[in-house]
């Protein structure tokens, strides 16, 4: 799954951000209800987890906002009002489940996977959940890669840079694209851990096959794409 907490404790944010990547999943995070908006405008998220109290716009108004623009996105609230007026609330803002604090990790990954399975199964799902290129397959749910239908087992590290590419497949994508939105950096670090990472993944998945489809694109990044272009 690829998810986006909208949380604005630090401590907590971090908690979660810790466990559900642990857990294989990839996490953005946003630290207030503007900036929580406009990722999940933007971003392409199977669950968002949207904290009740947010600073600059609050969770329900978040919601609202989020399915007056018609984003779909599932939504589970958390919040410490937990009474039943709370939950009803929550729920007529547009939220599709409601999760009163303290709560334990294990409910709320169960209910997160829920919403994604429910996702899953509406119209148009396959797209926002898999990804192909030529006979190369990522499902995010089962956290399973192929090639010609051969297994690939990857790292959680690995599996979130080769969403990102297959995301993008057949467009450049630049270091710092990576550094944000596979490491969470938001700096260079000036290390070369994007080139150690992405050589891992080339030797997972193009090794044994005649064609290479992760290709370096010397001075801008990197690229997959099925075939090799065919030179004039």
């Amino acid at each position: 799954m690829r998810l986006l907490i909208i949380e604005d404790d630090r401590e907590a944010a971090a908690y979660l951000v810790k466990a559900f990547r642990e857990a294989g999943h990839a996490v953005d995070h946003a630290g207030d209800g503007l900036d929580g908006y406009a990722l999940a405008r933007e971003g392409d998220y199977d669950v968002l987890i949207v904290d009740r109290m947010l600073p600059k716009l609050d969770g329900l108004s978040l919601v609202r906002s989020l399915r007056e623009q018609e984003i779909v996105t599932p939504v589970l609230i958390l919040s410490a009002l937990g009474q039943v007026d709370d939950r009803v609330k929550g729920l007529r803002a547009g939220g599709d489940d409601y999760l009163p604090k303290p709560y334990a990790f294990s409910e709320l990954l169960a209910r997160t996977e829920v919403l994604a399975r429910r996702r899953a199964g509406a119209p148009n799902a396959t797209e926002a959940t898999a990804y192909r290129v030529g006979d190369l397959e990522l499902d995010r749910l089962s956290h399973r890669v192929t090639r010609a239908g051969r297994e690939i087992v990857l790292q959680p590290r690995e599996f979130r840079l080769l969403e990102y590419l297959m995301r993008h497949a057949g467009q450049v994508v630049t270091r710092t694209m990576l550094l944000e939105h596979v490491w969470d950096y938001h700096f260079d670090p000036q290390t070369n851990v994007i080139d150690v990472h992405v050589s891992r993944l080339r030797g997972k998945i193009d090794r044994g096959f005649e064609n290479p489809m992760i290709h370096t694109v010397r001075g801008a990044g990197y690229v997959i794409r099925a075939d090799e272009p065919q030179l004039p």
